[in-house]
């Protein structure tokens, strides 16, 4: 019987190899980064049987346990989404690279020649739940971006996790990259997770991917800088200018494309003088959608089912949806300012006043019109994949991506100049 895994010693030992590749990988050029990616991109191809039969595996455990609806989707791999996969590390790949990038820069009047460059963050925590698709995902994007990264995903999707970090890491392997610059934790125990957030010194940042509970856990007990958001309570406000079909077709994309996804409507907000109301509603409904509404709303459908103070706080991730009618674009703001998570949120209108007020007002990561809330998305914003969306304001916000991944240094080129 082997001896159980210490999950500090585990961290340490992962964060110092880590560190150590990271060196390694600052030695080598933009295009051995990318050529490694792209041979990745390949390895996940060649693996695709693999990566099926491990998914497989975490699906039947998945209904087992009662995994939601929701949750079995995000789970769910099929060879589309293993080419897709495959198809966004080699976009990825294929991006210009941002290390070295010069951001701005400035000369002082004597003459000293500053500029700040962007440089990688260095060792970058994934935890994540769930979406298999992420180990690909985040390491494709850290090691682009010249970092590191730990990936610890959930219980949920340990088989998938590790046949698709085996491929990918393979074939990082076979383009010359250290082993070292994208490893997975290799145990489910929560403990794991607790080390990862006390590795200061060890990781830069920890990045969590998943429901509420992870996020408030990561958010509370890390003593590394956290990139984190709140959940995807996304809203969709359909203004009385609205076009009728423009309005029903964007609602219902926004709420039904993908449930499951944080860019999904969650609540639709009706201005009380959209002449349209009852079939909108009627739309989404016919569409697979149960909806919970104010009283306006079931005054005029009164097949509805009532919302309480809790479904303007709750990300369904299903095709679930509160709506509301409200007293015009302020009320809409209103609403979304005290029951929003500064996610996505989007206006359907044609009246361009209305549409500009909301855009500069809503205080969002995201702000659409007359677009889907679906949108939220780094491979749809051309940023070619992305880490997660941030909701929070500093460093980086919105669709994160490989800018987000990297910091900057200040570079002073002088000629002699001492200060007096």
């Amino acid at each position: 019987m082997s001896a159980p895994i210490d999950p500090s010693a585990l961290i340490a030992d992962m964060g110092g190899r880590a560190r150590a590749a990271c060196a390694a990988v600052a030695a080598l050029s933009p295009m051995a980064r990318s050529s490694g990616l792209a041979a990745g991109a390949d390895a996940l191809r060649r693996a695709a049987p693999d990566i099926l039969d491990a998914n497989r595996r975490d699906m039947a455990h998945g209904a087992e346990i009662g995994l939601s609806r929701a949750m079995l989707d995000r789970l769910m791999l099929d060879e589309g989404r293993i080419e897709n996969m495959a198809a966004g590390v080699a976009a990825i790949a294929a991006l210009p690279d941002p290390v070295g990038t010069i951001i701005d820069g400035s000369a002082r009047p004597n003459g000293l020649l500053l500029s700040r460059v962007r440089v990688p963050i260095g060792v970058i925590g994934i935890i994540y739940e769930s979406r298999p698709n992420v180990t690909a995902d985040a390491a494709a994007l850290c090691v682009k971006a010249g970092n590191a990264v730990i990936l610890r995903g959930g219980s949920e999707a340990q088989h998938s996790n590790r046949a698709i970090h085996a491929a990918l890491a393979a074939g990082l392997v076979e383009a010359g990259l250290p082993a070292d610059i994208t490893q997975l934790v290799p145990t489910t125990d929560r403990a794991a997770v607790g080390a990862l957030l006390a590795a200061d010194g060890m990781i830069d940042l920890i990045v969590p991917r998943g429901g509420k509970s992870l996020v408030a856990r990561v958010q509370a007990e890390a003593r590394v800088p956290v990139l984190a958001h709140l959940d995807g309570i996304n809203h969709v406000y359909v203004d009385r200018s609205a076009d009728a079909s423009m309005a029903e077709a964007i609602v219902v994309n926004a709420k039904l494309r993908r449930t499951g996804v944080c860019g999904a409507m969650e609540t639709l907000l009706i201005d009380r003088d959209y002449p349209h109301a009852a079939a909108l509603v009627a739309a989404l409904a016919a569409a697979g959608c149960e909806i919970r509404g104010d009283a306006a709303v079931r005054a005029i459908s009164p097949d509805v089912g009532p919302a309480d103070d809790r479904d303007w706080d709750t990300e369904y991730l299903d095709a679930i949806a509160s709506v509301a009618i409200v007293d015009g674009v302020e009320a809409a703001m209103a609403h979304i300012a005290a029951h929003g998570s500064h996610h996505t949120d989007a206006i359907i209108a044609s009246d361009e006043r209305v549409a500009e007020r909301f855009l500069a007002a809503v205080d969002s990561a995201i702000v659409l019109w007359n677009a889907s809330t679906q949108f939220a998305d780094g491979g749809e914003f051309g940023l070619g994949g992305e880490i997660g969306i941030a909701t929070g304001r500093l460093h980086a916000r919105g669709p994160v991506a490989l800018e987000g991944l990297t910091t900057y240094k200040w570079v002073g080129r002088g000629t002699g100049q001492v200060r007096p």
